[in-house]
């Protein structure tokens, strides 16, 4: 089997794992007693990078770097991440990490609470402020949802690095095609039934949005209440929560290979954040959402209470591909057949708020 690597954001540290051939070893905490809220596995230079968002209750954020798979890190004399003294905004949280694709090797794009976009250009060193999208002339309306204001997902397409795509909750998708210059809303279709006007330019509560791993222009978004699809990049949204047994949850990752597939883990309702009847399941589409299959092989058949956060559920680059998610129960759980069947890797960790994974060869 490949080497993977395997990374565990939670409450109390980040724990990581290794798995050479077919058995895992895991190490941690790392930062112990910071929440780790996004971590990036960023394997573009001749050594892979990890990159870690962490939030010491003392200290309060930083960003983290380690070129030693994590025997060693770095943290910047200067903080990495800081709003310039114009926005009269402190930093609260780095929700997410995200290395742009080979196009722009040295490029990494930080989304943070309050909800802003960063951008890197050396591996994430340092970051500036994307100050287009912090003056966008809807952020005066922007609210914050349940968990903050915060731009929680990054996106950057592949056939071009000037086009970016990110989600904020409470605003809805963002795009912009011009390397940041300006930005669109990228709403049209995705409810906010919390609204009254439940179809409207912004403001919707999007939780999380995947690229399709062969279509580009293909994007899979769990909302706060449905499941989208676009097929033109966002310009439009199709729900495809039909077949489903709930349209809500925080979580969407897509197939690294296959196209059409994609993976969600429902939720049964925002004022009900337990597993959609109280069964611990992944689904699974292999049509872009024309129909769902639950996946539960080797899960708990018992009554299941462990939620499933918005970066919580992950994919590999592996052949067949590795599958991961963890709980708000400690657990976590790995598929290495597409999702076909799982094992428990571990249990008692605390509160699981990202997973990300990757196939490494040193």
């Amino acid at each position: 089997m490949t080497d993977v690597l395997l990374t565990v954001g939670t409450r109390k540290g980040l724990f990581i794992g290794r798995r050479r051939g077919g058995t895992w070893e895991f190490d941690g905490p790392h930062f112990n007693a910071q929440a780790v809220y996004s971590v990036s596995i960023d394997t573009r230079g001749q050594v892979p990078r990890l990159l870690v968002g962490g939030d010491s209750a003392h200290w309060g954020p930083s960003v983290f770097r380690s070129d030693d798979l994590g025997s060693t890190w770095v943290e910047p004399r200067q903080p990495a991440v800081k709003f310039p003294p114009f926005t009269e905004a402190s930093l609260e949280r780095v929700w997410q990490l995200h290395p742009a694709g080979p196009e722009a090797p040295d490029v990494v794009y930080a989304g943070t609470e309050p909800a802003a976009l960063f951008r890197s250009e050396d591996r994430g060193e340092s970051f500036e402020l994307v100050r287009p999208l912090w003056e966008h002339p809807t952020r005066s309306k922007w609210v914050p949802g349940g968990g903050g204001e915060g731009l929680h997902t990054v996106l950057t397409d592949p056939r071009d690095a000037r086009a970016v795509t990110v989600a904020v909750s409470t605003a809805g998708v963002f795009r912009t095609k011009d390397g940041g210059a300006s930005w669109a809303p990228s709403n049209k279709g995705v409810s906010a039934v919390f609204l009254p006007d439940p179809d409207p330019e912004f403001g919707q509560c999007v939780h999380k949005v995947a690229r399709d791993a062969v279509d580009p222009d293909r994007l899979y978004l769990q909302n706060h209440w449905g499941v989208f699809r676009s097929d033109d990049s966002g310009d439009s949204w199709t729900d495809i929560s039909r077949g489903l047994p709930s349209d809500f949850g925080f979580a969407a990752a897509a197939h690294p290979h296959r196209a059409d597939t994609a993976y969600i883990f429902p939720i049964n309702a925002d004022a009900d954040r337990v597993p959609a009847e109280h069964r611990c399941r992944v689904f699974r589409t292999g049509d872009a959402g024309r129909t769902w299959e639950p996946l539960s092989t080797g899960l708990p058949e018992e009554t299941h209470y462990g939620t499933v956060l918005r970066d919580a559920l992950c994919t590999d680059d592996a052949d067949p591909a590795g599958v991961y998610f963890g709980n708000r129960n400690g657990e976590l759980y790995a598929s290495a057949d597409d999702g076909d069947s799982w094992q428990q890797l571990a249990s008692h960790l605390p509160d699981v708020l990202c997973v990300r994974a990757a196939v490494i060869d040193c």
